[in-house]
């Protein structure tokens, strides 16, 4: 199932793994920035609520 890489193997395979830590990265900054921003606009929208 998995191809023969010959030479390039470790190039290959480290591009791979950087590739896939990166994504992983942005996916997680990116919930992270989600999660703070709703909490924020949850505070704003009681905020308006109580002063009407």
């Amino acid at each position: 199932m998995i191809p023969d890489l010959g030479k390039y193997a470790d190039a290959v395979l480290w591009s791979y793994a950087v590739s896939i830590g990166l994504m992983l990265a942005l996916v997680a900054i990116s919930v992270m920035r989600g999660r703070k921003v709703r909490s924020e606009m949850e505070k704003v929208e009681q905020r308006v609520a109580r002063n009407g």
